[in-house]
């Protein structure tokens, strides 16, 4: 049976993507392009919303696994994943992330003269920082997309078999607390291997972003396959999980205003950082499955504009952002111009251009709608 909250989580989670990246043109670290002014006070907002925003998304795409595997074996499920995620992802880097490494250069001065004079240089001047091709926002598609192969062949396993560890989590969960022993191995990732591995979104070298991401991918799948157990247990625990991941939150605020850098300190916040990132999870799933789970055709709309969306917006928001950076307007008028720009150019190309071509599809993850809407 389909999980219509899921899908909502889907949208709303990709709508607070937007909001992210518009932030992202505003707060006091480094990003592709910078407004004029920064504002200190908008890294609070931005601190929360950064540490669960991507590990949800992480976990919907476990779970959006399980569905896909009961319709497919692996080799259709591979080539299906490979088709959906591959092509654009080449897609988007060829022809939709290079305007914002265009403008990323303007703005440093590291380039001069138009865009298709800069378009030219894509093919010889190597990979971004130092060259200029880059999947820039695209990172979770080569990330989900081997996340996928990797552990295609051991979901299907778990689905054809009545597991030790599936039942094992059955039985956990139901327990008054039972939902955070999940954040076991994510704490252990969390305290000793996130010190010594930036997140770069480069594959490659980004081990501590790839090992967590991963696990929270398996997490979905794991959770989804303990069926009604897994519903009927977050019902119990959200309310419960919300007052954790607040006190979490403000644990965290306290230490990074008032403590200083130690070993005591860096395994506390660890604890702390996994424990507010996994309640809100939580939080998030027991309250959509409780208002959100219902079918509507605003909701197969959004579901099916998600991934052009994502694939568009940050480009949109960049190109926009460009020509307002070192305007005298304030914070307020920016960010709303910034953001319903984003939106409404986003949905104009993807309502007016890409779905009235089919040929466009399969280039921005498009499914045929039959297939898309069942």
């Amino acid at each position: 049976m389909r999980r219509y909250d899921i899908d909502w989580l889907r949208v709303i989670v990709f709508a607070l993507l937007i909001f992210y990246h518009v932030g992202m043109f505003f707060v006091p670290w480094g990003w592709h392009i910078k407004n004029d002014i920064t504002y200190d006070w908008l890294r609070w907002p931005m601190r929360f919303l950064n540490q669960w925003r991507l590990p949800i998304l992480f976990v919907i795409s476990g779970m959006g696994t399980y569905y896909a595997l009961s319709k497919r074996n692996i080799g259709t499920f591979s080539w299906e994943r490979i088709k959906r995620l591959g092509i654009p992802l080449i897609f988007g880097m060829l022809l939709i992330v290079p305007l914002q490494v265009y403008f990323e250069r303007l703005d440093k001065g590291q380039f001069i003269g138009s865009y298709w004079e800069f378009f030219s240089t894509i093919a010889h001047e190597g990979i971004y920082p130092e060259g200029n091709l880059s999947w820039h926002h695209l990172w979770f598609l080569p990330y989900l997309l081997l996340f996928s192969l990797l552990l295609g062949p051991l979901f299907v396993y778990l689905k054809k078999n009545n597991t030790v560890l599936v039942d094992w989590i059955k039985k956990q969960i139901q327990k008054p607390f039972g939902f955070y022993l999940f954040i076991i191995p994510l704490y252990l990732l969390e305290a000793f291997m996130e010190p010594f591995f930036d997140i770069t979104h480069a594959l490659i070298d980004d081990w501590f972003n790839f090992s967590s991401s991963i696990v929270l991918f398996f997490y979905g799948f794991l959770l989804i396959s303990a069926g009604d157990t897994f519903w009927e247990s977050l019902k119990k625990t959200k309310s419960k999980a919300l007052k954790i991941g607040i006190l979490a939150f403000l644990s965290q605020v306290f230490i990074w205003f008032f403590l200083e850098d130690g070993y005591v300190v860096h395994f506390t916040e660890a604890l702390l950082k996994v424990t507010n990132i996994w309640s809100w999870i939580l939080v998030l799933f027991g309250f959509a499955a409780e208002h959100l789970n219902k079918k509507s055709k605003l909701l197969a709309y959004c579901n099916r504009a998600v991934y052009p969306f994502y694939i568009l917006h940050q480009t949109v928001t960049i190109s926009i952002a460009f020509h307002l950076m070192n305007l005298d307007w304030g914070f307020l008028p920016k960010f709303c111009v910034l953001t319903l720009g984003t939106f409404l150019i986003s949905w104009f190309i993807y309502h007016v251009i890409i779905l009235q071509i089919p040929l466009l599809h399969p280039l921005f993850g498009l499914k045929p709608k039959k297939k898309a809407d069942k």
